[in-house]
């Protein structure tokens, strides 16, 4: 039996699961080596070909198309960090970064938390349904950007100056369910220690993400260190308890 889907070719496909990752069309461009106007016309030939008026709808309706259909491969690899499939090339990509040799060490330590955010916060494989409650509740979290972008800004402070409990306090309920604070703490010391004195650290990021189960918000730094070292710190923030919670961590 065809579909909609059947109509969408490969690339305007792996345009539309950018989307779910949470990338827009200048950051799809950068990830895929395209312009942004071709990207546009991708997104605009798949609303089309799905009868939708918005690329994210779009990007919706292929993860649900999908979902029914079990001989569907899984997410591919796409680009780094965030925008690489929530599995260990994504931490690969964040190791390749460190610039020096005496960064080995931390390395690990990225390794480990890129996986921690793998495992909680991005879908694993196009074939996971963003559930409709994760649309409506897109609109009650965005009031809320600015405070998540101080609850991530707060944590990093922290992380800054070696307060591990503190800030493992700030986590969420899935990060604490696997992740004890010796973990998060023996981690830590060896991503962060290294780094030296925090020089600079811009806000560049902050988005609303809409995976299962109902979406999370995505704040992004750009910070530079007194060992030379220039970082990207990505962190997964989720509302819980009436408060925004931190559960995951990527630096890279």
């Amino acid at each position: 039996m065809t579909s909609d889907l059947d109509a969408l070719t490969d690339k305007e496909k792996d345009t539309l699961r950018l989307l779910l990752r949470g990338h827009d069309a200048k950051s799809s461009a950068r990830e895929l080596g395209l312009s942004v106007h071709t990207v546009n016309e991708r997104l605009r030939d798949a609303r089309r070909k799905l009868g939708v008026t918005s690329s994210r709808e779009a990007a919706r309706k292929l993860l649900t198309e999908e979902a029914d259909d079990p001989q569907l491969p899984g997410d591919k690899a796409l680009g780094d960090a965030l925008a690489a499939p929530p599995d260990a090339p994504m931490a690969a990509s964040a190791t390749r970064r460190w610039a020096r040799p005496d960064l080995a060490l931390a390395s690990i330590g990225v390794l480990a938390m890129s996986l921690i955010l793998a495992a909680l916060f991005l879908p694993a494989s196009p074939l996971s349904v963003v559930p409709a409650a994760a649309t409506s509740s897109v609109a009650a979290a965005e009031p809320s950007a600015a405070e998540a972008a101080r609850t991530a800004e707060d944590f990093l402070n922290l992380w800054d100056e070696s307060r591990w409990a503190e800030t493992y306090s700030a986590t969420g309920t899935q990060f604490r369910s696997v992740n004890t604070l010796e973990s998060w703490a023996e981690i830590s010391e060896q991503v962060r220690a290294p780094l030296g004195k925090l020089m600079t650290r811009n806000l560049v990021a902050n988005e609303y993400v809409p995976a299962p189960p109902e979406g999370y918000r995505l704040v992004k730094f750009a910070s530079s260190y007194a060992s030379g070292t220039n970082q990207v710190e990505s962190l997964s923030l989720v509302w819980e308890d009436g408060a925004w919670k931190v559960a995951g961590i990527v630096i890279g």
